[in-house]
């Protein structure tokens, strides 16, 4: 056996009879991030239940949301308050509402349903994040893998594949540090999306704004307003807007938001009044007392990035001194979201995963970050760094490392 493989396998087993029980499979906050917002628990009054407009909170109605939480959540997403509906809990509702919705009864843009038609395709960079997959999947949605780059989405490939098939009816984008690459989407990105030229008249952009006021307290990348875009370039009802409060107060607690134009927020509230009587008005009023403005709630984030910088930068600085000067792997260095994106050698991924899960590291499936769960190329892995303390993050990340190392030796001696 070669003397390199027998020594990282060595380091293995002794990993392996600590009997450890680390997750890093998904971007959950911590229990010391969720303490944050622990005075949203006790910040409203028996007698604090009306909104500024009168509406008494615990009963019935109000589907738009009550007016303050409208002023807050609207600069939260970057449009008019009357560009926005406050909802429930959980913007991947909202997502899966609107295709769902486009699919069954048409949209502001056809009298066609997407049902009608004989396919349906989404262009779904990757890799991406597999909720937005899942989504489609369960839809009977043609999925087209398209390239993520550091500007965001492959826009040559984008626009080629929306040109010429009007079969291609949606593309989901995370803009800011995505899901898992942690990159951006440059301003020159955003002008092609809001300025190309699609075959489906009704085509739409899922802009899942999931982490756009997630930093890690070393600058922040900028993204310019997908919405103000498209209504310079004549295409105001192309993109379908969301966001959350998941990962910012409680993450099964928090308040989701759809953004768009005004006769795409008329199309989601006439289909949305006939699903639900309102949103859980007593959380957004709890959500306004807590921040108050929307200062109050990028000074929340600090906190948070106060936290979850330093465990995103011991991850790195594990993976420079275990992989680093080889040719082991590479992985991204986001400055904000919830992921660590790290491609190995082809054909490694899924024996990477098998092997930590032997020492009690869980991380996300390989193949989740594509369509359908098949990664061509059997490599990428997503790390997320949030929900560990810093020291067991710390020996999660050799125990991946040392993974890395005996799967890419395995290879090499395979020939």
């Amino acid at each position: 056996m070669n003397e390199h493989l027998e020594a990282q396998l060595k380091r293995f087993h002794e990993f392996k009879h600590m009997g450890l029980a680390l997750d890093m499979t998904r971007g959950k906050p911590s229990s010391e991030q969720l303490d944050l917002a622990n005075g949203m628990l006790d910040c409203l009054s028996s007698g604090d239940y009306r909104a500024e407009d009168g509406t008494d909170c615990r009963n019935y109605g109000g589907f738009d949301g009550i007016p303050e939480a409208a002023r807050l959540f609207a600069a939260f997403l970057g449009v008019g308050p009357k560009e926005l509906l406050v909802g429930g809990n959980s913007s991947l509702a909202f997502m899966h509402d609107c295709v769902a919705r486009c699919y069954l009864h048409s949209n502001a843009d056809s009298d066609v349903a997407w049902r009608e038609l004989p396919a349906v395709k989404f262009l779904c960079p990757s890799p991406g994040y597999d909720r937005h997959f899942f989504v489609c999947e369960n839809l009977g949605i043609q999925m087209v893998t398209v390239d993520v780059t550091e500007d965001g989405v492959d826009m040559d490939q984008v626009e080629a594949l929306v040109a010429d098939d009007p079969a291609v009816k949606g593309i989901w984008i995370v803009p800011k540090y995505s899901n898992p690459t942690g990159y951006s989407c440059s301003s020159e990105t955003v002008r092609r999306l809001a300025t190309m030229k699609t075959a489906a008249p009704d085509f739409r952009i899922f802009w899942d704004d999931a982490y756009g006021h997630h930093h890690l307290g070393a600058g922040e990348d900028q993204v310019d307003n997908i919405l103000a875009a498209c209504k310079a370039a004549g295409n105001p009802n192309r993109p379908f807007l969301f966001g959350s409060t998941s990962k910012v107060s409680f993450a099964g607690s928090g308040i989701a938001l759809f953004g768009a134009s005004e006769p795409n927020v008329a199309w989601m509230r006439y289909h949305g009044t006939r699903r639900s009587i309102g949103p859980d008005k007593l959380n957004q009023l709890r959500h306004v007392r807590f921040f108050g403005d929307i200062g109050g709630l990028r000074a929340h984030m600090d906190k948070h990035a106060a936290i979850l910088g330093p465990k995103f930068a011991k991850v790195d600085e594990v993976l420079h001194e275990e992989l680093g000067g080889g040719d082991w792997a590479t992985w991204t260095k986001p400055k904000g979201g919830y992921f660590i994106s790290v491609d190995t050698r082809d054909g490694l991924a899924k024996r990477v995963v098998a092997l930590a899960a032997e020492c009690g590291v869980k991380l996300t499936p390989a193949g989740n970050t594509f369509p359908y769960g098949k990664d061509p190329r059997d490599r990428n892995i997503r790390i997320a760094p949030s929900l560990p303390p810093v020291n067991e993050l710390e020996l999660a990340t050799r125990i991946f490392a040392t993974c890395v190392k005996i799967a890419t030796l395995e290879q090499e001696l395979a020939g």
